[in-house]
């Protein structure tokens, strides 16, 4: 004989609760420092690239696409 299935829970889904930090991303002015620095690096980069400096406009682009930005994002 088949087990009965239970009715449906009409309880909402559990979601991740604001105080306890998951599930969001909270920027302190440390991210967003090294975010606009890093944001920052990529524009003078491509000034720069555009200008005809081979040197240090990659330089620039790796620091802030490779560095400054995944760091204002993890840290």
């Amino acid at each position: 004989m088949p087990r009965p299935i239970p009715a449906p829970s009409r309880t909402a889904p559990q979601t991740a609760s604001a105080d306890t930090g998951e599930g969001s991303l909270r920027f302190a002015p440390r991210n967003l420092a090294l975010l606009g620095g890093g944001l920052l690096a990529i524009i003078l980069g491509y000034v720069l690239m555009g200008g005809g400096d081979i040197v240090l406009a990659p330089l620039l682009l790796v620091l802030g696409y490779a560095v400054l930005i995944p760091l204002g994002i993890i840290l």
